[in-house]
């Protein structure tokens, strides 16, 4: 069976997805997935075995120049690559973007029904349309709608599967660190900075050096502003996502707010702390393993020592680093 999923952003959304992955190849011996997805997201699906191919579009570049005979070359060349026979076309996304994408591959389109979809009118596009449990967690969302899609029974909590290659980056210190996801392209996600430096002492007291990645010029400025006059803490150098993987990976400690790298932690079972207060954590927070924990409550953020408190619960770096020296 060749299934062609449309699952194009944003980060969390990606990674939320890997689930669905793993139900169809339990489900669907010999399944061939090919994950189509944005070029700023192209590492992501190739973390899960279970992805057969990767098909990149452009959705965010394209349209800021419509009529550029660059983009219309890139846009026919990747219609001709998903002009391929599949027994499914598969829209987790239900988008208007995304249904378009839809019908650039050649079989049968399934998506959301018009009260699920999150633009209703994607739903007109599908020649198959699935209601699934709107109060249920993202994740287990598009697992229902996939298990109705191809006829399968889900069972169990979602499996993430994932494998992240590579050696341990040069740009990491020895010993055990804590990687901190102060990032997010939305304000009202924003952990308090007086917050985030409480904490960079507190892990520095129990011997773990805290790392802050960064993505974007903003967040570089964000990051020096968080570890100014703290020199145990280090601003990493900008990384690519699989080189994000690789640091997540071999993490002692994750804290994070609600963006893409929280959830890929958590989907790596590493000790993950996540951050709510924006948005709502029993719709996007990590569930599926007792490796990670939600702090936060609507309008109310955590203070440091919740975080602290809850890595100990999760035996973060081990009980003797998560006492302080």
């Amino acid at each position: 069976m060749r299934i062609a999923l449309v699952k194009t952003s944003s980060m969390g959304d990606v990674i939320h997805t890997y689930p669905v992955v793993s139900d169809m190849r339990r489900a669907l011996p010999g399944v061939s997935v090919h994950w189509i997805v944005e070029e700023a997201f192209r590492d992501l699906p190739g973390l899960h075995p279970g992805v057969t191919e990767v098909v990149t579009v452009a959705v965010r570049r394209w349209r800021r120049r419509p009529f550029s005979a660059a983009y219309r070359d890139e846009i026919r060349a990747t219609r001709a690559r998903l002009a391929v026979r599949f027994d499914l076309v598969l829209d987790l996304q239900g988008l208007i973007k995304s249904a378009c994408i839809c019908r650039w591959a050649d079989g049968p389109r399934a998506g959301y029904a018009w009260a699920c979809a999150r633009e209703p009118l994607a739903s007109l596009t599908y020649q198959h349309r699935y209601r699934v449990d709107m109060s249920a967690h993202a994740i287990e969302r598009g697992r229902q709608l996939a298990a109705q899609a191809c006829g399968y029974e889900l069972a169990g909590p979602p499996r993430f599967g994932l494998s992240v290659p590579g050696e341990r980056l040069d740009c990491i210190p020895p010993g055990d660190y804590a990687v901190l996801l102060h990032a997010t392209s939305r304000d009202e996600k924003r952990w308090p900075p007086d917050h985030w430096r409480a904490l960079i002492d507190r892990l520095v007291e129990r011997r773990l050096t805290p790392l802050l990645p960064w993505g974007s010029d903003a967040e570089r400025a964000q990051a020096d502003a968080l570890c100014a006059g703290r020199p145990a803490a280090r601003v990493l150098p900008r990384l690519g996502l699989a080189q994000c993987a690789v640091l997540l990976r071999d993490a002692a400690a994750v804290i994070g707010v609600d963006t893409g790298l929280t959830h890929l932690s958590a989907a790596l079972e590493r000790p993950t702390v996540a951050l709510f207060a924006a948005t709502p954590a029993w719709r996007f927070g990590p569930y599926w393993t007792d490796r990670a924990v939600s702090l936060g409550s609507p309008g109310v953020w955590p203070d440091p020592q919740a975080v602290i408190d809850a890595l100990g619960g999760l035996g973060a770096a081990g009980s003797t680093i998560m006492a302080p020296q």
